[in-house]
Order: structure tokens, then sequence, then C-alpha cells
């Protein structure tokens, strides 16, 4: 099931994709004439970095032995066709990434029972301020800016998945990152059992598991494109 929130005669809404269509209680849209909006409203968000080992070493750091956490902001997430807003800085780049979305409150879970409190996936872009990033220890500004956490394009539940997943950047069209989540250093179910050892998690709570080696530089004008497979394609202009 894919599931999303779409603006339709001037209202937003949530829907079931089926097909080429969107539906919404008892409506239906061609999804070419609806707005596609971001199909979560995350409390939090909660990402990792260095979760793949040919990323951080692109970075010059090593694997971290325990998740390396941070947050970004509600206020950074935007949706499909909305534009990244550059911040003032001499390089921002654009990290790909598999998210996970949810579904029901949760503590203490498991590893071998992670997957029952998971609601479905959905692609991410972790834009990075990287001259931020240089200087700032806590990564506040680096990455919690506005417009810093595209998602999209929807919801796609579990059932309808078989990992690994192919994680793909394309900037202007051209093939700029590909991963495998088969190379996560920390997999899905070990994050999840891992935050939930200290923290809460709710519906809609939003986790990404990181970016794989190829991450680069936006300008004014790029179109950014994350896709991955069995899920979609979010894309986004840089202004």
């Amino acid at each position: 099931m894919r599931k999303g929130r779409f603006i339709a005669d001037g209202r937003l809404r949530t829907g079931t994709i089926v097909g080429d269509r969107v539906q919404s209680k008892d409506r239906s849209w061609p999804v070419h004439c609806v707005r596609l909006a971001a199909p979560v409203r995350p409390g939090k968000i909660i990402c990792l970095g260095r979760n793949y080992a040919d990323h951080a070493r692109e970075l010059g750091h090593t694997v971290p032995e325990e998740p390396l956490l941070f947050f970004k902001p509600p206020t950074a997430v935007i949706g499909p066709g909305d534009p990244i807003i550059l911040p003032p800085s001499s390089r921002v780049d654009y990290e790909g990434e598999l998210a996970v979305v949810i579904g029901r409150r949760c503590r203490n879970v498991p590893f071998e029972r992670a997957e029952r409190v998971i609601f479905g996936y959905t692609c991410l872009n972790d834009v990075t301020d990287r001259e931020a990033q240089g200087w700032e220890q806590t990564w506040v500004r680096a990455k919690g800016f506005d417009t810093s956490c595209p998602i999209g394009p929807w919801v796609v539940t579990p059932d309808e998945l078989r990992f690994p997943l192919e994680v793909r950047t394309h900037v202007n069209g051209q093939l700029r990152q590909v991963g495998d989540t088969s190379l996560l250093h920390i997999g899905v179910s070990e994050i999840i059992a891992a935050i939930t050892s200290f923290m809460t998690l709710n519906p809609g709570d939003v986790i990404a598991t990181g970016t794989p080696s190829g991450v680069g530089p936006l300008n004014s004008g790029d179109i950014v494109t994350v896709s991955i497979g069995g899920i979609g394609q979010l894309e986004n202009p840089v202004r």
C-alpha cells in the first residue's frame, strides 16, 4: 500500500495511491492532477550519520561503533517539488537516504520485534550545510535549516518491498549516488532497537538511515532526485 498526502481542490488531504490515481475516502483523482505534499508531518526526525562505510571514508571519518544520531526539526520538512532554499554557505550537499516511518508509539523495542512498529518507508534527502558542519559540533545549523529535509513522494508499507533496496541520487539527470541497503553498517531493526532503548517514538516519526558515498554540492537551478527501488522518486528544485 502507498499512503500519502496531497492537495486537491484547494485542500490538503490524505489518501492511498493505487496505480495512477489517488483515493481519498469516496473520491479519487489522477496523480498528475494533484500536488503531492510531504507524506508525513513527523514530530521528530532522527538521522544516522556515517552509516555507510564508503560514505564515512569519503569524508575522512571512521565508521562509529554506536549509532551516530542527530535531529532534523519538523520545520525542515518539504515535499516533492518544493524548492530547497540554499543557506548562505560555500557548500551545501545532497544526501539521498532511505527513511523509516514509525507506525505506533513504542519504547524498548527488541531487535526481533522492530519490524512490528514500522508503518512504511519513503525517500529522504538529508540536505547538509557542509561549511557549518565543519565548525559546528552539534550540527544544528548544518542539518536543521528550513527546507533541508525533503521527504516523499509517499510512504510504502513493508509488505510491498523486498530488501535490499537500491538508493540513487541524480542531479540534473546525472547519477551521483548509488547505494544498497545491504551495506548499512547498522540495519533498520538494530537502529530502532537502539533508539527506543532511551527514547519514545510516536506514530509518524521518521528515521533517516544514512547516505551512501557520492555526496556532492548543490547549486541554485539544480534539480535533485532521490529514487529508491520499490518506492519511487523524490524530486526537488534548488534555489
